[in-house]
């Protein structure tokens, strides 16, 4: 039997140098590490058995001479094998750019603060970032990190990296606790980004199904020891998503919108539809697009075609895109604006007009080739009545929801209650139209004419919803089928 002795304690130590080399124009790295095997007696029985020399430090090479150029406004991708050594180069990489680098994990999060508060400038701009990474929801803005699926975190985590402002960002393990769907997406949002913002963006990770999703400008395989390949691209973004390639769309139906309806901050109701196609990817939807007969009235519509339309004409030839809706995992990567630009010559109408809030920081519409006619703000009858919701007690802006209104109503006095009936009639005569039409039965004419409000709390609850509508700020947009109107 072998003798044990009392070295059981391993020593690793890394050795690392670095010198940036003038004439090569790049940082050179020896990366190695040296070990000391424990003498226990098991050890020593593996040295006699197999004919090991164990005594003394081994050095264990994983770079020798290796040069890195870090393309500005590029993408550098390492990959390979657990152990190769990738996290090892990143982390000496991130220690030689110190302030100048920001990591993807090390990024700070707000926890306890709703999204749209925890990013940096005016709102506009806060909604902005959070869309170029594909939290452009209206529900995700409110939420918190906490509240966040694992995609959404990373996607979060992103925008962070960007409000940071340095020039490079680093991301070990990058997409791997991602389903590889998400991964795709977040690969091909990223250096989409990282590309336009200037930025050098370098990623480790195992796995190798992101090639064309980052179109690295250097690529490096890390193999075990010192085997090390490495190639260079170009600098240019990858045009499209790999996942788009299995994108179809389709003649859609109201099941369709039903099962998305929920991802849209308006589900509550659908607009008679005159057409919905929907977007599928191997038989799973992930889109829907849903035409409606346009209103009698729109603020922009003139200005985008010279004239005010009949209503048998805007029954006949015009029809409003009244929801677009694109599963949270596959934004940011053109969907949204692919199903619009495809189903538009679908549809039969000649004219198509889009309303909405989000189309004013998220330009997916133009894209698809509609035409930015003008962004409205809100008539003054609605503001004078949202200020005295607010001296009621309403805050203006939770009043989209309408359980938020229907449990303050509840609390209310009916003096108080006469009050919130009689002030929405301070609207203007079209936008009392469209509050009476969503809280029926809402109105019925005096005996002298004047009008008198009928309401349960429960409808008027969803009439004070319909006001806040009516209080925002939307982009008119608008497509023609003739030639010059789209």
């Amino acid at each position: 039997m072998t003798q044990s002795t009392d070295e059981t304690i391993p020593i690793r130590v890394e050795q690392r140098t670095r010198r940036y080399d003038s004439e090569r124009g790049c940082y050179v790295y020896d990366i190695s590490f040296k070990t000391r095997v424990p003498l226990t007696e098991r050890t020593l029985d593996v040295a006699e058995a197999f004919g090991l020399g164990i005594d003394g430090e081994r050095e264990h090479v994983l770079f020798r001479d290796f040069e890195l150029r870090l393309p500005q406004g590029g993408v550098v991708y390492i990959t390979g094998d657990s152990g190769s050594g990738k996290s090892v180069l990143l982390r000496a990489l991130g220690e030689d750019l110190g302030g100048e680098a920001v990591d993807l994990d090390g990024v700070a999060v707000d926890e306890g603060v709703s999204l749209i508060d925890s990013v940096a400038g005016s709102f506009g701009e806060a909604v902005g970032l959070l869309s170029r990474v594909g939290l452009n929801d209206a529900f995700l803005f409110l939420r918190k990190y906490e509240e966040l699926s694992e995609g959404q975190r990373y996607r979060y985590r992103i925008a962070r990296m960007i409000d940071s402002g340095k020039r490079f960002w680093l991301a070990d393990e990058f997409c791997s606790t991602l389903d590889r769907t998400t991964a795709k997406v977040v690969a091909f949002n990223i250096q989409k980004l990282a590309r336009r913002s200037g930025a050098t963006l370098v990623v480790a990770t195992t796995h190798t199904d992101l090639e064309a999703d980052l179109c690295p400008s250097v690529l490096i395989r890390k193999g075990w020891g010192e085997d090390i390949e490495v190639e260079h691209w170009g600098h240019l973004e990858a045009s499209r998503c790999t996942v788009t390639e299995d994108i179809s769309i389709r003649e859609g139906s109201r099941e369709d919108y039903r099962r998305l309806s929920h991802l849209h901050y308006r589900d509550s109701g659908l607009p008679v539809p005159r057409e919905i196609y929907a977007m599928d990817r191997s038989g799973e939807l992930v889109g829907v697009i849903v035409y409606s007969y346009p209103p009698v009235r729109a603020a922009g519509r003139r200005n985008a075609v010279g004239y005010a339309p009949k209503i048998d004409e805007l029954n006949r030839d015009w029809a409003i895109i009244s929801r677009v809706i694109v599963h949270p995992k596959y934004r940011t990567i053109g969907l949204g604006s692919r199903i619009v630009r495809e189903t538009l010559g679908m549809q039969g109408c000649d004219n198509v007009e889009l309303i909405a809030v989000m189309a004013r920081y998220n330009p997916f519409a133009e894209r698809a080739g509609m035409r930015l006619v003008q962004v409205s703000e809100p008539h003054v009858s609605v503001l004078r009545v949202i200020e005295s919701m607010r001296g009621l007690g309403f805050n203006p802006v939770l009043m989209g929801s309408s359980r938020y209104n229907s449990g303050l109503l509840d609390g209310l006095d009916e003096g108080q209650l006469e009050a919130v009936r009689l002030g929405l009639l301070g609207v203007g005569s079209a936008y009392f139209k469209r509050l009476s039409r969503s809280g029926r039965p809402y109105v019925r004419k005096g005996e002298f004419g004047e009008w008198l409000v009928v309401q349960d709390n429960g409808s008027l609850g969803r009439v004070l919803a319909t006001l806040s509508v009516l209080g925002q700020c939307k982009a008119y947009l608008f497509w023609g089928r003739a030639a010059g109107l789209g």
